[in-house]
């Protein structure tokens, strides 16, 4: 997989965090991503990653991720991790029926290889139908298992579900 599409894989996650069992725009995987920064600084060497910065924006059908920097690690040649930070971290995508999905964090780290994704400092997800805020959110792609709270997995989580017919935020 290429690292845009590590990229996409990135932003997926987020969606699927925060809204249960629905997807993020599948559609949106099948189009081009662009990347845009102030700067590049990128190696075939696996033993540096390459860096984005200058203010980072990934673009991909619905999908938009902002961030100061994003850092891409490789191994064997292919993307191993991704670590997104700064200004702070943004995301939103359209899920695939249509309703918006908006997630913010300090940093955004994931690890390609144990598909793990970890948001840390002030992380908020928010969809229609509820949101979800804490200092850490641990996301395990192959389990499904996401665990919130501060930090070191302590401290406190707050959560907002709104039933399906209606209700108020």
């Amino acid at each position: 997989m290429t690292t845009p599409d590590r990229l996409a894989t990135l932003a997926a996650i987020a969606l699927l965090l925060a809204s249960g069992s629905l997807w993020a725009r599948s559609s949106d995987r099948r189009l081009p991503m662009d990347i845009d920064g102030g700067s590049a600084d990128y190696s075939v060497d696996d033993n540096r990653p390459t860096i984005i910065s200058g203010g980072v924006t990934i673009t991909q059908g619905s999908l938009r991720i902002t961030a100061s920097r994003a850092e891409i690690s490789m191994s064997g040649g292919d993307p191993s991790r991704a670590v997104l930070t700064g200004g702070p971290v943004k995301l939103s995508q359209q899920l695939d029926d249509g309703t918006p999905m908006n997630a913010v964090a300090s940093r955004v780290d994931y690890d390609l290889k144990s598909e793990v994704v970890l948001f840390t400092g002030s992380v908020t997800i928010q969809q229609p139908r509820g949101s979800l805020a804490g200092d850490r959110v641990t996301y395990n792609m192959r389990s499904g298992q996401v665990a919130s709270g501060g930090a070191a997995g302590g401290g406190r989580v707050k959560m907002r579900i709104l039933p399906k017919s209606g209700g108020t935020r």
